[in-house]
């Protein structure tokens, strides 16, 4: 789960990862234009794209309450215990889709615990405390031994097996990095708080990247530069609800906090700078 930033003492605004992924979603289906090739395997990337954080749908139903602010823990703040079973389920769900699926899901996940396979400096492992260490170690070797495994079916499907080449792979993976941190962006940060952000290791092709820069032009309007999308000017739109601490006190936990919290929509849209 995502707990958007907001005024002090306002309430947060509560994402489930199927909020964030939906988002993600709507990303990767116009990802491509003259400047930045599309998206290839199209089905394949749109639907892991769409469901990479699928691991969450258990846990965000009823998830567990961060003391410090007395709202659900928000994303990499969950514990190792929580957190790395979410990052083994997600690939578990998108390989039931197909082994390329399940590889870049897998990747992903891996990726998170270790800098984005260097793309990034935060390193989630880092955060954690040394006793809770040995659980993420366990779930990275296991991620590890699946994407070995996965290479080896995608290898044996003539229609997907070119993928496996490491530059056409890793641009595979950088177009899910930077739909998901563009959706974070916006799912993370409460509107009247956005700045620019620059996205960087964003695939041109297989061989070259680029740096995107996002910026807020106008109430519900922000640009990009480069524009990485087919349409310009296109609408997106994601929903949360609104939380206050300690709200599942009095309604019986988080599922019926939830479940009660009207579902509340935030729409925009991106054009070229």
């Amino acid at each position: 789960m995502i707990i958007q930033t907001a005024p002090a003492g306002s309430p947060r605004l509560a994402i489930m990862m199927y909020e964030h992924t939906a988002l993600c979603g709507q990303f990767a289906r116009v990802f491509g234009n003259d400047e930045f090739e599309a998206l290839s395997p199209l089905d394949p990337m749109v639907y892991v794209i769409a469901h990479h954080d699928a691991g969450w749908i258990e846990f965000d139903r009823d998830p567990i309450t961060d003391e410090k602010t007395g709202l659900p823990y928000n994303l990499i703040e969950t514990p190792a215990e929580y957190i790395t079973v979410t990052s083994k389920q997600s690939p578990d769900f998108n390989e039931r889709q197909n082994p390329f699926c399940g590889l870049i899901s897998s990747m992903h996940s891996w990726g998170l615990y270790n800098g984005r396979y260097g793309l990034s400096q935060h390193v989630l492992i880092t955060q954690f405390p040394d006793k809770e260490r040995p659980v993420a170690e366990r779930m990275l070797d296991g991620e590890l031994a699946r994407q070995k495994r996965l290479k080896a079916d995608v290898a044996e499907d003539a229609r997907l097996s070119d993928r496996l080449d490491e530059k056409k792979l890793f641009q595979n993976y950088k177009q899910l990095q930077f739909i998901d941190t563009l959706a974070l962006y916006f799912n993370r940060v409460h509107r009247d708080e956005r700045g620019p952000q620059t996205f960087e290791h964003v695939p041109l092709n297989a061989e070259n990247d680029t740096s995107v820069t996002i910026r807020p032009q106008q109430p519900g309007v922000y640009s990009l530069s480069p524009f990485p999308f087919a349409p310009n000017g296109a609408e997106f739109a994601f929903a949360g609800r609104h939380l206050t601490p300690r709200r599942h006190e009095a309604n019986g936990g988080w599922t019926d906090a939830l479940r009660k919290a009207p579902t509340e929509w935030e729409r925009f849209k991106l054009v070229p700078a």
